[in-house]
């Protein structure tokens, strides 16, 4: 009896681990992007931020982590996470972009500054919201709750059909 209990509740904690499959963001790079609008057009939602930034952190970890704002994302847009400070080259539209030093140890990727570019700055984070021709639709430069992201994120859907 107590073997067939113990083979039960192994059985039982394998199922319920398989069941709870982890949902997972999908992220996209410029070019992938731009090959997949030309089969399947969404809307583009850009993260930018940076590495040492405390609210980009809290963002990832909160808002990119909510399950509506996955499925969301998944399922109605491309998303991107751009580092502000990344130094490879992005090639998107037929122009290149690159890292810009703007000191000894400074600088800003500028696709980042093209698209993170709000009242004549540059503020971490931003999170830049494009229709499917690569046009800036909206940018908010601020952390955004789930709460908040979930509300932006349907109403540019709902705009959009």
């Amino acid at each position: 009896m107590r073997k067939n209990i113990l083979i039960f509740l192994l059985v039982s904690c394998f199922t319920t681990k398989a069941q709870l499959k982890e949902l997972k963001l999908n992220t996209y790079t410029f070019p992938e992007i731009e090959q997949l609008q030309r089969q399947k057009p969404k809307p583009i939602v850009v993260f930018i931020y940076t590495n040492w930034c405390k609210i980009c952190f809290g963002m990832k970890k909160t808002t990119f982590n909510n399950k509506e704002i996955i499925n969301l994302l998944n399922n109605h847009f491309y998303f991107v996470k751009l580092d502000g400070e990344d130094k490879n080259d992005i090639k998107l539209l037929n122009k290149e972009f690159s890292y810009k030093p703007t000191g000894s140890k400074t600088g800003i990727h500028e696709l980042a500054k093209e698209l993170a570019y709000i009242d004549g700055k540059v503020s971490f984070p931003t999170t830049t919201f494009l229709n499917s021709n690569f046009e800036i639709e909206a940018q908010l430069d601020s952390y955004i709750a789930s709460k908040k992201m979930k509300l932006i994120l349907e109403k540019i859907r709902n705009h959009k059909n």
